[in-house]
């Protein structure tokens, strides 16, 4: 019965969370898909950038609007290039930041307005020339008046790409003709750099694919798409990006792995703690599996990446942050084969769903897409075992993280003593917080190595260096206060959750809230308030804890005694 139970959880928890969306593409869009277009340095497939820009413009992959239904981002798109008319007036475009709708004089009740509110909005032209000449420099992250220039500079360049997308100049579909500056054209500009019988072909091309479109004649549609796509291609073979290549990142698009390895993340922690009490065999071998399923899932995700960029995934915090969660599973898989225990697994799980949903639900801030590299990261062997070293270290002290909640939870619980489920948790939180101090004390070595490369000086107290010199001696303070007898089991628990709050400051901290120094390429903004009650909650947590320590010193069910020196190396 119980089997049965669980099988059916899984079923309709599986349910609710794939929607429809994730069903595959039909084949009319994976037609689309062949459509190159060159955009921020790449050339992709007509519906990655119709997925960018749609996001870009609304804050969404898709649309439900008043007058026109649901409309995914390919299709949005389409109707914007194709049949512009009328869709000045759908309200579209972001407003998020409330700052600038107050600023602006916008109800605080919408966050999308349409071009031509924006456009005659007297206040948005004064703002702009106002701030236009005004020096930030000097301004955190997350002040009110760089989240208003920020908010006004993304309000800009979503009104200047719907406009060009409109009038079809976004649209750089056309390769450049052979023995030119390589910048790929929209329709309208090929006129002028091609014979008129060949734009004559292709506008009859688009004007039959349009036709199909507006009559919404899917199997039409999607052969005028292959037909124009076949006509671009033998303008410039060799400029064009192999039929193969679009296919796959069309493929990575429509799979979603990121999605579907949090979905397997959050499966197997639930299967871990349902079957802690009954079916543990069972449970544990889902568990397993369950994991490893997402942990291919992530391979498979970060293979696509660097085979359509071309580079090292973990280049910006959105890929940093899949990173983590992927380096967080990889040091679970291992030792979890190790030790075979489920407690690795069980603290892995749930901090790999957090990073990987943090992202996925904050898309404007963590950007998606794939981008080329700035020029000071390109081509740089140092740099690259740098940013993996530290990114490493920080999915271990994540795992420590993990493994110190559960060990403070069961505490809580349970008491103290030498209860064998605690002493071997704590066991598991020293081994992975060793790991996290190897690779960050071998980041910070290489990291000075690039910096002397790169900047002519291995070290100057920037504040990314300095935070990160902050964290690796938290947890060797920690560490050495282990050996030396200063705390035991539960203090040495409660440590590993407080020393990441050192690492959320070196990793978030320094790029997305004191925006300052010389690694300006990482620096962001947003999402300041979930990171800040997370930090919170692990503070109060561990404050809790420390309480009840406290209470419990009376009656002798306080803090366990210490591991002893051979216990720690055999751990």
């Amino acid at each position: 019965m119980r089997a049965v139970f669980l099988s059916l959880s899984w079923f309709f928890f599986l349910r609710i969370l794939c929607s429809p969306d994730a069903a595959a593409q039909t084949g009319w869009e994976r037609d689309f898909a062949q459509i190159a277009v060159q955009d921020h340095g790449r050339k992709k497939p007509l519906t990655s950038f119709a997925s960018e820009s749609c996001l870009l413009l609304s804050g969404k992959q898709s649309l439900v609007l008043p007058n026109r239904g649901k409309m995914e981002s390919l299709p949005l798109l389409l109707s914007l290039w194709l049949s512009p008319e009328g869709w000045e007036k759908e309200p579209i475009l972001l407003v998020g930041e409330p700052l600038l709708r107050e600023a602006l004089g916008l109800p605080a009740s919408r966050t999308r307005f349409s071009f031509d509110e924006l456009k005659g909005n007297q206040a948005l032209r004064a703002l702009t020339l106002r701030l236009g000449a005004r020096e930030t420099a000097g301004d955190a992250q997350d002040s009110p008046q760089a989240r208003l220039e920020r908010a006004l500079r993304g309000l800009t360049e979503r009104m200047d790409l719907f406009s060009r997308i409109v009038s079809g100049e976004a649209l750089t579909i056309v390769p450049e003709p052979e023995g030119t500056d390589g910048r790929w054209l929209s329709l309208p500009e090929a006129k002028a750099a091609y014979p008129p019988e060949v734009t004559a072909k292709l506008d009859l091309l688009w004007e039959r694919m349009r036709a199909a479109v507006l009559s919404k004649n899917q199997r039409e549609a999607g052969m005028a798409a292959s037909a124009l796509a076949q006509e671009l291609r033998s303008l410039n073979p060799s400029r064009y990006p192999d039929a193969g290549k679009l296919r796959f990142e069309e493929t990575y698009r429509e799979l979603r792995p990121w999605q579907w390895a949090w979905i397997c993340y959050a499966a197997s922690a639930i299967s871990l703690a349902l079957t802690a009490a009954w079916g543990r065999r069972i449970g544990y071998g889902l568990g397993w599996a369950l994991a490893l399923a997402g942990f291919l899932f992530q391979i498979y995700g970060f293979a696509c990446r660097i085979v359509l960029a071309g580079r090292p995934p973990v280049t910006n915090m959105y890929e940093s942050i899949i990173w983590v969660a992927f380096g967080v599973v990889f040091f679970a898989l291992v030792l979890e084969a190790i030790y075979r225990s489920r407690y690795l697994l069980l603290a892995a799980m749930p901090i790999a769903v957090l990073c990987l949903l943090f992202v996925q639900t904050q898309p404007l801030i963590f950007d998606p897409s794939l981008q080329p590299l700035v020029p000071v990261l390109r081509n740089n062997f140092w740099l690259t075992v740098h940013v993996l070293s530290v990114t490493l270290s920080y999915a271990a002290f994540g795992l420590a993280l993990g493994l110190g909640d559960l060990y403070l939870w069961r505490w809580l619980r349970l008491g103290s003593g030498r209860k064998r489920g605690e002493h071997v948790l704590a066991q598991y939180i020293y081994r992975c917080l060793q790991i996290g101090v190897f690779f960050l004390a071998t980041g910070v070595v290489l990291g000075a190595v690039w910096a002397n490369y790169s900047w002519g000086r291995f070290w100057d107290w920037d504040p990314k260096e300095t935070w990160a010199l902050v964290a690796l001696l938290c947890y060797l303070a920690l560490l050495h206060g282990r050996i030396a007898g200063w705390w035991g089991e539960l203090g040495l628990a409660a440590g590993s959750v407080l020393c990441f709050l050192s690492v959320l400051m070196a990793w978030y901290g320094v790029n997305f809230v004191l925006g300052k120094g010389l690694h300006s390429y990482g620096f962001g903004s947003g999402a300041v308030g979930p990171v800040a009650a997370f930090a919170l909650a692990q503070f109060l947590f561990v404050l809790w804890c420390g309480w009840a320590a406290w209470q419990r010193r009376g009656d002798g069910k306080g803090e366990a005694a210490p591991i002893s020196a051979s216990e720690i190396g055999r751990s």
